[in-house]
């Protein structure tokens, strides 16, 4: 009997769990048919209130505002970064330690960040303390205490962050690179502020900073993970319905428009044992429809790092050279868009022997992008982004963010379909000629940090761009030739 029992078992096994793995294998594009709806709801008072309900037993909401440095003045910025800092530092209900109590009672992670153009407060925790958890955003959004004896003992803490960042020279370079691209304009400003005004901000900037801001019409309160739409509105409505929506004097805030000016800025290191530098041209706003063309380029391009294995074999024809010639310890591709305009640029580290090479051949890359990019280079770019776009959204505050982030800028939730579908629709002749749109004879922005001597003169990276693309060209047409004379020696 137990011979039979086996032999069965070992026949039949293999055949229920192919069945089973059947049944459960849902292709990608299902996957992307079946993701749960986000919903989307305005109440009286212009407060948006937007959802996603996974069925999980935890979920993320918070407060994702349309506000950052881009709105600060010379005089009080870093106020959004500081306030960051007191926003749970005690409210007028609750004081610091009770706060901290309470968030830690239910086991929750309360957060919050700040960048140009957006702010966001969130927690994290378990789906059955959701209305607890906005009672506590609220709390902290529309009562922060400001205590001055906190604001003082805060000061130091914001100078100690701002020494730390000197240390990450990534950060430093793309401050520097903003600087210089968007300089005179608020956009230049970076999101930490000065350290002239982290001593000199009072509690009145800070309150005149909420007051000018943090109006309903520019919130969203968003929720992702084991949530309930209907729910999430009610709540919306109990602790934010007194969201004040009106300004004084009916002065809203507007962006000034940014003004993109090509340009450089060094600073230069030679103790440091590694360069950072960043190119740039002026890329798409958030809601431009050549976003989708340029995150195909950049993927084209891809990005590199030492730990990376693959070698020669990487995809990246920018990596492979990269680990042939000894280019560079890591580049990445980047493109950041803000609501009317954008950065689309290269970063990369690299010993000093190798900057005027590696930055050769990073503006080599953006040439091939317009000019001979390949049916097989997009399809290549295409599939990366598309996973980086689903690898991203992995937990509740990951999706939680994308859906604040996405009705700030675009005013609804782009599903991942609709960005399946968009990116299928790029072509190599849209990367191509929206590329030449942004690339081509642009004057670039430069910024760089450390041993930076080789670093190429300005003017001469400006005119690279223009050589390197009638260089690409002429190699086109050559090839062309060389193929046309090989077809009629053939025939002959």
């Amino acid at each position: 009997i137990i011979f039979w029992l086996c032999l069965f078992l070992v026949i039949s096994l293999p055949i229920l769990l192919s069945l089973r793995r059947g049944q459960a294998s849902v292709s990608y594009a299902q996957s992307l048919v079946g993701a749960p709806e986000t919903h989307l709801t305005t109440l009286d008072n212009g407060l948006r209130v937007a959802s996603e309900e996974t069925g999980h037993a935890t979920c993320t909401v918070g407060l994702w505002i349309s506000v950052g440095s881009r709105y600060e003045s010379e005089k009080n910025n870093g106020a959004g970064f500081f306030l960051e800092h007191m926003a749970f530092k005690g409210t007028k209900k609750r004081p610091q330690t009770a706060l901290e109590q309470q968030v830690e009672s239910m086991g929750a992670h309360l957060s919050a960040y700040t960048s140009r153009e957006h702010t966001a407060y969130y927690m994290k925790t378990l789906a059955k303390d959701l209305p607890k958890a906005v009672e506590l955003l609220s709390e902290v959004v529309q009562s922060c205490s400001l205590n001055e004896a906190e604001i003082e003992q805060q000061r130091g803490v914001v100078l100690r962050e701002l020494e730390e960042v000197e240390s990450n020279l990534q950060d430093v370079c793309l401050d520097l690179l903003h600087a210089t691209a968007f300089q005179g304009t608020p956009l230049s400003q970076s999101v930490l502020g000065p350290s002239k005004n982290a001593r000199t901000l009072t509690r009145q900037d800070l309150v005149d900073y909420i007051n000018s801001h943090y109006k309903a019409t520019r919130m969203v309160l968003t929720a992702a993970g084991g949530v309930n739409h209907e729910e999430l509105v009610g709540l919306a409505k109990s602790h934010f319905s007194g969201l004040s929506f009106e300004y004084e004097g009916d002065a809203i805030p507007l962006l000034s428009p940014c003004r993109f000016t090509g340009s450089e800025i060094r600073m230069r290191d030679d103790a440091l044992p590694l360069a950072h530098v960043a190119i740039a041209v002026e890329g798409a706003s958030a809601a431009s429809p050549d976003i989708v063309p340029l995150m195909v380029a950049n993927s084209i391009i891809g990005s590199f790092d030492l730990t990376y294995g693959g070698g020669k074999h990487l995809s990246s024809r920018l990596a492979r050279l990269a680990v042939e010639e000894k280019l560079c310890h890591s580049f990445q591709a980047f493109h950041s868009s803000y609501s009317d305009t954008g950065l689309l640029g290269i970063h990369f580290v690299a010993d000093k022997h190798y900057i005027e090479d590696m930055m050769h051949w990073s503006q080599n890359a953006w040439m091939n992008l317009c000019t001979t990019v390949t049916e097989s280079d997009v399809a290549r770019g295409k599939n990366a982004l598309k996973a980086s776009l689903v690898g991203q959204l992995n937990g509740t505050t990951p999706i939680c963010d994308d859906i604040g982030r996405h009705i700030l800028n675009y005013g609804r939730r782009i599903p991942l379909a609709e960005w399946d579908a968009r990116i299928d629709a790029v072509t190599p002749k849209m990367v191509r000629d929206i590329c030449s749109k942004y690339i081509y004879d642009k004057c670039p922005a430069v910024a760089a940090v450390g041993p930076v001597e080789q670093l190429p003169d300005y003017n001469r990276m400006r005119s690279a761009m223009y050589w390197l693309s009638i260089t690409i060209i002429l190699c086109s047409l050559h090839s062309i030739y060389e193929c046309i004379y090989n077809f009629i020696l053939m025939h002959h």
